[in-house]
């Protein structure tokens, strides 16, 4: 029997979201149906809106959601009717990487999280019988597609956190933030008494600050262009902020430190960004990429010298299930206080919440899309 949701369905590239009512899915083995409390609002949904990654259109998207489960398909122990969860990303579990435990690098991480589609090919999601469109939605995006007022996910992207705090909050911590922490406490392994540099203070960015806070880096270095953001950075721990139109990255760098920072986080994707990364790191200093630098950008082997090295992140590094509950506790804490940088929009306005991100008005939106 399928389930009666309504969903946010971007149909052509670049217009306007439109709401839907559209039929799920029963739980099948190893999935999950979850009621959609929250979703934030990431960049790559953006991307996929804008046709910049390769989903197919009509989809419905969101990546970042969370819920309460309602109903599990067989084989499913980890989760039960009624638990509170966080959701991320989709890998298949069986590959190399996935066996190793190194779920973001998964073999089939494209197909997984962006083909509009479970790995078998089926789509879950339809459209109602004599609806005008007529033509198939896709879903499935990240495993979860969470915009809409419930999502079919499997055990494997679906993450249980303690019921005590608000849901609604919770919802970004399974990509973005998790990614900016990830990269620095599992990926780079900032070490403390270090010193620490992120390119881009947005929210993977602030995430990275926070988590170098956790970490005890004593040197905490946020560039950006916008002060509001670099504001924002001093408030949640960095220790040094530069405007990237005012100074001299490089150069300023080096004179806050001496030496050059011993890990970097570039979540910018720019060419002229990556330049400065490299010749900012200290000898066997690290630079860890979140974001896609342009097909045009190189790197020296010079520039590599005294063992610099670089590397590509996805994720953070982060295996959901574990690393979710520690950001939660974290917050708990006020080592983490994500909350700083989420504001909140009604399902309805998804086009406008997209916007203010859009404009740099909001660093992290969350539509509310059901009481918990």
């Amino acid at each position: 029997m399928a389930i009666d949701i309504r969903a946010a369905v971007a149909e052509e590239k670049g217009k306007p979201f439109t709401f839907d009512e559209l039929e799920l899915d029963e739980p099948g083995s190893g999935e999950v149906l979850v009621k959609i409390v929250a979703s934030g609002i990431c960049q790559t949904d953006a991307h996929v809106w804008h046709q910049h990654l390769p989903t197919p259109l009509p989809a419905v998207l969101g990546h970042e959601g969370s819920g309460i489960v309602e109903r599990v398909g067989s084989g499913v122990t980890s989760v039960r009717p009624g638990d509170h969860v966080v959701l991320s990303y989709q890998a298949c579990g069986h590959c190399e990487p996935c066996l190793a435990g190194r779920y973001p690098y998964c073999d089939q991480a494209m197909a997984a999280n962006f083909s509009g589609a479970r790995l078998d090919g089926t789509v879950g999601v339809h459209r109602r019988p004599g609806t005008p469109q007529g033509e198939p939605v896709h879903g499935h995006f990240f495993g979860q597609s969470s915009f809409a007022t419930y999502a079919l996910t499997t055990e494997r992207n679906t993450a249980k956190v303690p019921g005590d705090l608000p849901l609604e909050l919770l919802a970004p911590l399974g990509c973005g933030l998790q990614t900016g922490a990830g990269a620095v406490l599992n990926s780079l392994k900032v070490e403390a008494g270090s010193a620490f540099a992120v390119f881009g203070t947005g929210a993977v960015g602030l995430a990275a600050v926070m988590a170098a806070g956790i970490a005890g880096a004593s040197t905490i270095i946020g560039v950006d262009v916008n002060e509001q953001r670099l504001e924002l950075a001093k408030e949640l721990g960095a220790t040094h902020t530069i405007n990237a139109l005012k100074s001299d990255v490089t150069e300023e760098i080096r004179r806050i430190t001496g030496r050059g920072v011993n890990n970097l986080l570039d979540t910018t994707g720019r060419n002229d960004m990556l330049q400065h990364a490299v010749e900012s790191l200290a000898p066997l200093g690290e630079l860890g990429l979140v974001a896609s630098a342009g097909t045009d950008a190189t790197v020296p082997a010079t520039a590599l010298s005294f063992g610099k090295s670089v590397r590509g992140i996805v994720q953070g590094d982060a295996v959901p299930q574990l690393f979710i509950p520690q950001l939660v506790e974290h917050y708990r804490a006020g080592r983490f206080p994500f909350d700083k940088l989420v504001r909140f929009f009604p399902f309805e306005e998804i086009n406008e919440a997209f916007a203010a991100a859009s404009s740099g008005e909001v660093i992290k939106p969350i539509l509310r899309i059901a009481q918990p």
